[in-house]
């Protein structure tokens, strides 16, 4: 890197002050251009955004569906980076700007249904896992990637409770991560993502429970044995490493078999893979469904 003096630089070529200082708002702007491309993977209505934005879990911030909207005002989502590390060759400390730049964004229209037996249809801006994992470049040996939240605190009440361990981690088999469906989402309804739905960057895997979909990511890791996810840790009676939706299998308490979209009133039949199972079923060929939880 070729770096100058102030007597080495001429006038014409310093930067405006108050365009230096609008970086930030240019880079930030790259999470809300227009949208570029499009993939939509459900014709369903899609949920109104109030309902998206103050119906959510997000235990870090309490454990009822509305504290996240009420608790994030005070969490702040920028600066952002993150970490990534283990079975790569290009290791090291990753900006929120430097994660984005490549992307050109895409609008992605996924039903994301939660494990309490309610879902929704959320149009997610974001761009393919896949595509910025290959950045890294993992080796050979790395078999799963492990995902790490924010742990803060004094912005998030809810960890001060204990009700899970924190801070959140949770974990995809390397083909899940690199299947064309995940996507990591910095946005929804073409806006910049709310912090009540995981801003500033979350995962989003449509064909599992909600609680894989983890939020607010600030750690990437490459490892070769399967990763203990939050959850699971917590109760793995209840929740498992894959979380596939399985209608056919009842959690300990109640039925999956069918679930309350929001915004309606009657039941519906849950679908096996929440619908996606054309394309993702395939990858677990040979494993026993019953145990994919």
């Amino acid at each position: 890197m070729l770096i100058k003096t102030p007597v080495d630089i001429a006038s014409s070529e310093i930067t405006p002050r108050g365009t230096y200082l609008r970086r930030r708002e240019f880079l930030a702007a790259l999470v809300t251009l227009p949208v570029t491309g499009k993939m939509v993977t459900t014709t369903d209505t899609q949920t109104a955004k109030q309902a998206i934005t103050s119906y959510t879990n997000y235990y870090e911030f309490g454990s009822d569906k509305g504290d996240a909207g009420r608790n994030g005002a005070a969490f702040k989502p920028a600066p952002w980076s993150v970490a990534v590390d283990g079975l790569c060759a290009k290791p090291g400390t990753y900006t929120l700007e430097d994660i984005m730049k490549p992307h050109p964004l895409e609008e992605r229209v996924y039903r994301m249904r939660c494990v309490e037996g309610w879902s929704m249809v959320i149009p997610w801006d974001g761009f393919p896992l896949a595509n910025l994992l290959r950045r890294f470049e993992p080796s050979a040996k790395a078999k799963f990637v492990e995902f790490t939240t924010v742990m803060r605190a004094q912005e998030m009440p809810g960890i001060r409770r204990g009700v899970l361990p924190y801070p959140y981690r949770e974990g995809l088999r390397m083909d899940e991560a690199m299947h064309p469906l995940t996507i990591l989402a910095t946005g929804l309804y073409g806006e910049t993502l709310p912090t009540q739905n995981g801003a500033p960057l979350r995962l989003v895997v449509p064909w599992k429970y909600g609680f894989k979909s983890i939020k607010a990511i600030v750690k990437i890791s490459f490892v070769e044995k399967q990763p203990l996810n939050t959850w699971q840790e917590a109760n793995a009676y209840y929740y498992g490493f894959y979380a596939n939706v399985n209608p056919e299998v009842p959690t300990p308490s109640y039925s999956q078999a069918t679930e309350r979209r929001i915004g309606e009133f009657f039941m519906r039949r849950t679908l096996p893979f929440n619908g996606y199972g054309d394309q993702v079923a395939s990858m677990y060929a040979g494993m026993d469904s019953r145990k994919l939880f």
